[in-house]
């Protein structure tokens, strides 16, 4: 049976990883202490705290590939005009949106995939708690199992 003291620690687990906001890496370093600390106490505790570490890792593995994918579009979609061979003609640089390469478009296209992205992380870790906070599992969407 799992008591209210279990449920609330799991809930935590959860709810530990929005202090990234206010801590660097707390979206690690909390879950990750709550369960360390209290996993062998329940199996209840034990599953959702590697639901909400493997869901946090997943999260930092996707927002890589984003921001990998990201990065060049950007950075040949705003250069993309630039003659780097003739040195002289700075005196008339501009960066105009007018002509914008296409790569910018994907670049923002993609950054605003990874807007939506971090929207529904944030649903889901609320959903997450709601549902330890009622007794029940919760898997993560979309999460890469790295410790089972």
């Amino acid at each position: 049976m799992i008591d209210n003291h279990q449920k609330n620690i799991a809930t935590f687990i959860h709810l530990s990883t929005f202090s990234r906001f206010f801590i660097p890496f707390g979206n690690f370093i909390g879950p990750v202490i709550l369960w360390i600390t209290n996993k062998e106490k329940s199996e209840f505790i034990d599953a959702h705290g590697k639901q909400a570490i493997n869901f946090q890792i997943s999260i930092l593995l996707y927002a890589i590939i984003l921001g990998a994918l990201t990065i060049p579009f950007f950075i040949f979609g705003l250069l993309g005009h630039m003659d780097f061979w003739n040195f002289g003609n700075f005196d008339n640089f501009h960066i105009g949106f007018h002509k914008a390469s296409p790569l910018l478009f994907i670049a923002g296209g993609i950054g605003f995939l990874a807007i939506i992205g971090f929207i529904l992380e944030l649903i889901f870790i609320v959903i997450a708690s709601l549902k330890a906070r009622d007794g029940e599992l919760y898997k993560y969407p979309l999460t890469i199992n790295f410790l089972k």
